[in-house]
């Protein structure tokens, strides 16, 4: 069979540099499919995406992914480790993607090779050197930083590769890759542009960062000419529509409102919680009126704000340390959300070479037919979750839209 590439997206929106990413990892790989396994309505830094996961799905598959898989709610909105291993496994399930490619800072595989298998065998030196770091009060990624660099011990060939966010989720994939024990080539490609968190436009290759800015400008001009015609488009129709989430803000009276009802124990079941942070958000939650005042409040030195917003999106999506746990120990479910002709011919591959795979085509029939517990609470956290999205838009907050949506269809 041809070659398949695997990537794995948030698309949010998807601009010139994912299409430059796409166009580059088919070329240099010899890829004839590319499958995407990509965040639906929330993403991993702990916000709502800024359009809705079917616009995405029509933007991937007008600049060239062949197949759409959802990456489950549980797992998108986790940290960059449980991020990588949901998605990784969802590829290797599949049993037909030859490459993983990622974009990243360095573009330098044996680098990255290195950093994830010291985190994935945790040698004894290793794991001293990252308590001793945790000791002194700091993040758990700025630890973990600090600890591997003494560890590797060559600060002039290692010392920025911890700053990209890019490398980082990219050692991830290379670490969960081992976990899984997945045949699985990885492949990385230096990221063309701005930085991952740039706010500057310089030219087409913009970051999202910067290109959810100018959304919220409404700055149609300049949006134009960081997107592929296809996605500007289909972004400008979402914007007139007023179905455009612009951050976790939208929801600051739901997620207030929901902390306030909670006790101190159940925020305690929150993941990313721990060392009495809880009591801190309780009491922030008590006096504050919105999201942000809140993280101002409780992000510290050892708290990122990244974390603090997943745990405020966990209260709102009633996601807790028990659906964690469980999506770390089973293998997720191939939710389709759309394929263009050459992606249907794969699909009925996959599902020929793999006939015990879990594959959602439709949510009600999978619901009828399911009897695993755990997968089905996993997708009933994805429906909750696009209906608690749309209640951000300016109009037209359905509810129900995983029953009522069709995959998305691209010849």
């Amino acid at each position: 069979m041809a070659r398949v590439l695997g990537v794995i997206c948030e698309y949010n929106p998807f601009h010139n540099g994912h299409l430059y990413h796409l166009i580059e990892a088919k070329k240099q790989t010899g890829a004839e499919y590319t499958i995407a396994v990509m965040s639906g309505n929330f993403v991993q830094r702990g916000c709502p995406s800024v359009i809705d996961k079917w616009t995405k799905v029509q933007m991937a598959l007008l600049n060239g992914v062949d197949l759409v898989i959802e990456l489950p709610t549980i797992y998108a909105t986790s940290s960059a480790e449980n991020f990588a291993y949901g998605a990784i496994k969802i590829l290797d399930s599949l049993k037909v993607v030859d490459i993983l490619s990622f974009g990243s800072e360095i573009s330098d595989i044996d680098i990255l090779n290195r950093f994830a298998s010291v985190l994935y065998h945790e040698p004894k030196e290793y794991v001293t050197m990252l308590n001793h770091e945790l000791s002194k009060g700091i993040s758990f990624p700025k630890a973990r930083e600090n600890a591997l660099l003494m560890y590797l011990n060559d600060i002039r060939k290692y010392a920025n590769v911890l700053s990209g966010p890019n490398n980082i989720l990219g050692i991830e994939y290379l670490k969960a890759l081992k976990r899984v024990g997945s045949p699985i080539m990885p492949h990385t490609l230096k990221r063309k542009g701005s930085d991952y968190h740039e706010e500057e436009i310089n030219g087409p290759y913009a970051s999202a960062t910067a290109i959810r800015k100018l959304i919220l400008a409404n700055n149609f001009k300049l949006l134009s000419k960081t997107l592929p015609t296809a996605s500007y488009h289909l972004l400008e129709e979402q914007m007139k529509k007023g179905n455009i989430v612009k951050d976790l803000s939208c929801f600051d009276k739901e997620i207030i409102y929901t902390l306030r009802k909670m006790s101190v124990k159940e925020i305690a079941e929150l993941p990313d919680v721990s060392e009495g942070l809880e009591n801190s958000i309780k009491n922030a939650a008590n006096s504050c009126n919105t999201v942000l005042e809140l993280i101002n409040i409780v992000k510290s030195k050892r708290f990122t704000q990244t974390r603090i917003q997943r745990i405020l999106l966990y209260s709102l999506l009633g996601i807790t340390k028990k659906d964690m746990q469980m999506s770390q120990k089973i293998s997720p479910y191939i939710r389709v959300l759309g394929f263009s002709s050459k992606g249907k011919l794969l699909l009925s591959e996959i599902v020929q070479q793999n006939p015990k795979l879990q594959v959602i085509t439709s949510v009600k029939k999978y619901f009828d037919n399911c009897n695993n517990k755990s997968l089905k609470a996993m997708l009933e956290k994805d429906i909750f979750a696009t209906n608690v999205y749309t209640i951000g838009y300016e109009y037209d907050s359905w509810a129900n839209l995983d029953y009522t949506k069709k995959i998305i269809r691209i010849d």
